[in-house]
């Protein structure tokens, strides 16, 4: 392949480019560089490619040229795996471009008249090893109801099952190879004469449903108990629900194909002419042959696409691409509608606005009502049916109330994780389990999260604590005695004086460690303890000291609700909890507290940690702007690269010298 050659070579192809579109649209000018290419608005000279897109009404131009100067022609299209909006629509999501491109040098995937990369790719042996990666893929593909556009929603119900599910297209399609109604027409009819009695569902393309551009079937196609599908639900759910699939040579027919379907088709598309569909076009006589879904997947989405990961601005790999689309998704999708938010502090408002405004600009209102959707947890209270907002357990580096911007958020539209009195979203996605691959991800993280010595605030100084002289050792971490988790979650322990008494009863003989909350430490909320009466209590007082060597360094850790027990058990360390933190309940804990009956399920430690790292909370990369995965968010903790804007860091030095009075910064 050219370009593996010209990566193994170190070295970059100009790519002679008669489409302003490769120049002008970054993303796709950064993903040919980053491929080994280097776009040009000029002549070829020997040694040259000419690019052109796919079959666009400008590729007259690249293969004129290609003809007149002998030169190969290398076509580039999106991969099946784009964005959130179509590139047509308007908007910022819009004008970040594709995730991924196919490079080909051979073809075009959706021109039946020769063979393209994954034409030839699919026609090539697997590896065992490619055959599990192709079906690990497309289960986390489908789990993560991604497509290659990904405007629907989730929670939109695809119709009743029992239909025929009958695909438009785009007019001009260039995939459609020159066809138009009357094809889209005649197989409208066949869907009909195949399956009678049977109704038919018309999906609409999302292009045409946002008015972009103009399809071939409408309503006046139907007929009575047939409907058109137009609104965003997921395409995996409608190919799931139908008894029949026909297409010409749309995308959805190839994930119809993927979901186990044998779709009818009406065209000559990549996935046509396998032995997986049934074709009304065949393609001559041994162009293709047999062979399996995961080969076909393994060609589209594994081995042919460049991936591009928009955050570190580098190549990536099929998973990692995904990561990102799913970073993306899942933050358009809670926030498609819009927000009014309430509750948030005035500091908070900026980044607030960039981690929920990508959809629509966030509002916000000092005023509680019926049209409120976002709140932060502290004042959700006041406000039913409304979306908890907090910050995430991977935090910064920096305290909260120092005014340190968080990397993640929660947005709970069940309850909130610091609250057992009610369910929140945490829990249930704990007792759902994670998706495939999930498990995996997660031990990675876990890995990654210890080796990078990372914690919620990532604080703290070295630690020299006395010997232990035979004696167990017992981390106590301090809380904020007001805070929202002690509150809501607390047992008959409800201080940082109790929690320690509790434990000093139960290890008489125990070196117990006791570390002050940080921002009880910093003057900035309560909690303290008298100095006399911790000496009688705690052998050790460990200030302003790193979380993770305490953690290291003792035996096990007793705890309220403090984070950092959850901290201990990704170290593999023993916790005891006196009240019912977000982590315990699950049967990795002791539990001596009140925790919830309905706390289940009994997942392992990597699965409770990608509900709670990975799938619970939102990240947002400070670098690029951008929904990030878990994954670039701990990497950015690791490079410090999450500057506090210096508004803030001068309003936290003025909070720092009224901590005596912090009624003027709270909520």
């Amino acid at each position: 392949m050219i370009l593996q050659d010209l990566q193994a070579a170190g070295t970059s192809r100009r790519l002679c480019v008669f489409n302003l579109g490769f120049v002008t649209n970054p993303r796709i000018a950064r993903i040919l560089t980053l491929a080994g290419y280097r776009p040009t608005l000029r002549m070829p000279r020997p040694g040259d490619a000419v690019a052109i897109w796919g079959a666009s009404p400008t590729a007259w131009r690249g293969r004129k040229v290609a003809r007149r100067f002998d030169c190969p022609i290398v076509t580039v299209e999106d991969a099946f795996l784009r964005s959130i909006l179509p590139g047509r629509a308007a908007g910022r999501l819009a004008r970040r471009g594709p995730i991924g491109l196919l490079i080909d040098p051979e073809g075009l995937h959706f021109d039946p008249s020769r063979p393209s990369l994954i034409e030839t790719l699919i026609q090539k042996p697997l590896s065992p090893e490619m055959v599990q990666q192709a079906k690990d893929g497309l289960d986390r593909l489908r789990a993560a109801d991604l497509s290659k556009y990904n405007l629907h929603d989730s929670a939109c119900p695809a119709p009743a099952p029992g239909y025929v599910l009958v695909i438009d297209q785009t007019r001009g399609d260039a995939s459609l190879q020159g066809a138009g109604r009357p094809l889209f027409l005649r197989m409208l009819q066949a869907a009909r004469d195949e399956n009678p009695g049977c109704h038919i569902v018309i999906r609409t393309h999302p292009e045409t449903a946002a008015g972009l551009r103009p399809g071939h079937l409408g309503a006046g196609d139907l007929r009575p108990g047939d409907l058109i599908c137009d609104g965003p639900v997921s395409p995996w759910r409608l190919v799931e629900g139908a008894d029949a699939v026909y297409a010409v040579s749309s995308q959805l027919g190839y994930e119809a194909l993927l979901a186990g379907h044998r779709p009818r088709l009406f065209g000559q598309p990549f996935y046509a002419g396998w032995e997986l569909s049934r074709d009304e076009s065949p393609l001559p006589r041994g162009r293709r042959g047999s062979a399996t879904a995961e080969a076909l997947f393994a060609a589209s989405h594994l081995l042919a696409p460049t991936w591009y990961d928009p955050c570190r601005d580098r190549l990536t790999g099929f998973a990692g691409a995904l990561d990102q689309m799913e970073a993306e998704a899942r933050t358009f999708r809670q926030d498609r509608h819009g927000h009014l938010a309430y509750g948030m502090r005035l500091w908070k408002r900026r980044f607030l606005s960039r981690e929920f405004g990508d959809a629509v600009p966030l509002r916000f209102t000092g005023r509680p009502s019926d049209k409120v959707t976002l709140a932060w947890a502290n004042a959700a209270h006041v406000i039913p049916n409304v979306t908890h907002v907090e910050d995430g357990f991977l935090r910064s580096r920096g305290l909260g109330a120092a005014l340190t911007p968080p990397l993640s958020v929660v947005a709970d539209d069940l309850g909130i994780y610091f609250d057992p009195t009610a369910p929140s979203r945490l829990e249930a996605l704990v007792s759902a389990g994670p998706p495939p691959g999930g498990r995996v991800r997660a031990q990675q993280l876990i890995d990654a999260l210890i080796a990078a010595r990372a914690t919620k605030y990532n604080t703290g100084s070295a630690v020299r604590l006395p010997p232990a002289n035979g004696r167990r050792r017992i981390l106590v971490p301090g809380q904020v005695e007001d805070d929202a988790s002690i509150r809501k979650g607390a047992g008959l322990e409800r201080t940082n004086l109790a929690l320690l008494q509790r434990v000093r009863a139960a290890h008489p003989d125990a070196l117990i460690i006791y570390k002050p909350h940080p921002d009880v430490e910093a003057g900035l909320r309560p909690g303290s303890i008298p100095q006399d009466v911790l000496a009688g209590l705690a052998d050790h007082v460990a200030r302003h000291a790193d979380p993770v060597a305490l953690i290291e360094a003792v035996d096990e850790v007793w705890t309220i609700t403090s984070t950092l027990g959850f901290e201990a058990l990704l170290r593999g360390t023993p916790v005891t909890t006196l009240g019912a933190p977000f982590y315990a309940g699950w049967g990795l804990t002791c539990d001596l507290g009140p925790v919830p009956q309905r706390r289940r399920a009994r997942p392992d430690l990597a699965a409770l940690v990608h509900a709670c790292l990975i799938a619970y909370p939102r990240y947002r990369d400070p670098v690029s702007g951008l929904p990030c995965p878990a994954e670039v968010a701990l990497q950015r903790l690791v490079e410090g690269q999450i500057g506090q804007p210096p508004a803030l860091r001068l309003l936290a030095k003025a909070q720092g010298a009224l901590a005596g009075h912090a009624w003027l910064w709270r909520r």
